[in-house]
């Protein structure tokens, strides 16, 4: 009896005792950890983490080479001086035609000698036409140059056979689709058209036309004036 009551108080106390331990170790996983790592004991792993793939390292995209044109050069329009002029043709130099379709001789007004701005002298002949008329050449030629300017708007300059005279165009509205400077012109061809670009009225649409002569065609704009009235008559 005795030892019965004796053994019976030391089973209560052990099962305590081995309760509280558990408790301990169960709420601190980490001593759990460390005690099954003293005992040589592994995990098996998880079903959760055996299903997690591995970090796949990023991929870098390809790079397309693009193929880029090379830059063309935007050269300037040839020059007067790159220009090849045709041989001089005795002659018809002077034979000119009225440079404005449609019109008449009869309707022609000498306005060579009117006073223009800043002392200026006309030195041309206004033909007027309503806008969009065709310019026509002249006479047969070659295109000195194709200008803009402040005073004749959109311009043209054309040297005859002669290779001595010079007829400008202004205030025209447009040129003709392919006027290039170089480009040979035949007598009547549609250089442009009539308009009042530059220092011209808005409104007042005519060709200013100017007939002028020079030792050196090069020098196209410094030639010495002629009345182009008595000319076109």
């Amino acid at each position: 009896m005795r030892s019965s009551r004796f053994l019976l108080p030391f089973s209560l106390g052990a099962i305590s005792m081995l309760g509280l331990v558990l408790a301990v170790t169960w709420s601190a996983p980490d001593t759990l950890d460390r005690l099954h790592a003293a005992l040589g004991y592994q995990h098996p792993p998880s079903a959760a983490a055996s299903k997690v793939p591995a970090a796949t390292p990023p991929v870098a995209e390809p790079r397309v080479a693009i193929a880029v044109p090379p830059a063309v050069p935007a050269g300037p329009p040839p020059s007067p001086a790159e220009i090849v002029l045709p041989a001089a043709v005795p002659g018809n130099a002077l034979e000119l035609l009225i440079p404005v379709q449609g019109v008449l001789a009869a309707s022609l007004v000498n306005t060579y000698d009117q006073a223009r701005g800043q002392g200026r002298r006309h030195d041309a002949i206004d033909i007027m036409a309503p806008r969009g008329t065709p310019v026509l050449a002249s006479s047969d030629g070659v295109v000195m140059k194709l200008f803009r300017s402040v005073r004749g708007g959109i311009t043209l300059y054309e040297l005859a056979p002669d290779r001595r005279t010079i007829y400008y165009y202004a205030h025209l509205d447009r040129y003709a689709p392919g006027m290039a400077e170089g480009r040979a012109l035949r007598r009547g061809e549609v250089l442009g058209y009539v308009g009042d670009t530059g220092d011209a009225v808005p409104g007042n649409y005519h060709l200013h036309f100017e007939v002028s002569t020079t030792a050196d065609p090069k020098k196209y704009w410094g030639g010495v004036p002629q009345n182009p009235h008595p000319l076109l008559r």
